[in-house]
């Protein structure tokens, strides 16, 4: 039986060699300056790369930047997809709400990839709604120039596809964990698959929001990593969760590590 009489911080931010930090509630909203759109971080971005200089110079023109603070709502599901989004600095949720408020995080997308692209290829609604998890910055590209350019540029199509391809790959492994993983399985993945370094650079996660992705309840994602800790594959501090045995927690994830 698991304990749980040692109360856990509500927020851990993950980092590693294995450790995991949580989030201060009272961190403050920053809002970062406005730059230029730079080459060297269109090179980043999946969608661009394979490009020449000369026509990420062309496609750069299209680009627009968008800064966000914690918390700020990117796109509202349901509404008409009108742009791509591409995140150059911080960290986006991409989630689901039902109708009785539950929230199910379907991916966090991260500097260099991309969100929005289905809807916007479909030319229908939002599919999801988006939120900045940290200040964020973004690029984006409008609909209409988007599709200007794939058709002007071979090799973006083919990013394009493997971009889709890798987000259909995610989806079937998260239909794959939410219906036949056991919910401490779940939350052994995200803490393998959002650890940091040992600087404790890693993603910084509410219980909530570890619970979101898991698609389950806050309350058993602290049974989940006491149960982890007595398994001596975490350790639990004040404000970080270090993993002390990866291999082990790797096998109760059922990845390769």
């Amino acid at each position: 039986m698991v304990t749980t009489s040692q109360s856990l911080p509500d927020s851990m931010t993950l980092f590693s060699a294995f450790s995991l930090p949580l989030l201060n509630s009272r961190e403050a909203v920053i809002i970062l300056n406005k730059m230029t759109v730079q080459i060297e971080l269109l090179k980043s971005i999946s969608y661009f790369s394979g490009l020449s200089l000369a026509e990420l110079d062309a496609i750069k023109r299209l680009i627009f930047e968008k800064t966000l603070a914690r918390g700020e709502i990117i796109l509202f599901e349901g509404e008409p997809a009108k742009r791509l989004y591409f995140v150059v600095s911080g960290v986006v949720k991409v989630f689901k709400t039902s109708a009785d408020g539950k929230e199910q995080i379907l991916y966090l997308i991260r500097p260099g990839e991309s969100f929005n692209d289905v809807p916007v290829f479909d030319g229908g609604l939002n599919l999801a709604s988006a939120e900045a998890m940290a200040p964020v910055v973004l690029y984006g590209l409008e609909k209409s120039d988007l599709e200007a350019i794939l058709g002007d540029y071979p090799q973006l199509a083919r990013n394009l596809i493997r971009v889709i391809s890798q987000r259909v790959e995610h989806l079937v492994s998260l239909v794959e964990d939410l219906s036949f993983r056991h919910v401490t399985g779940r939350v052994a993945k995200i803490l393998l698959e959002y650890a940091g370094d040992k600087n404790g650079q890693g993603q910084r996660l509410t219980q909530q929001e570890m619970a979101a992705m898991a698609g389950t309840a806050r309350e058993m994602i602290g049974r989940s990593l006491k149960a982890l800790e007595e398994e001596g594959t975490v350790r639990l501090e004040r404000h970080r969760i270090v993993i002390t045995d990866k291999e082990a927690l790797g096998e109760m994830a059922g990845v390769i590590t």
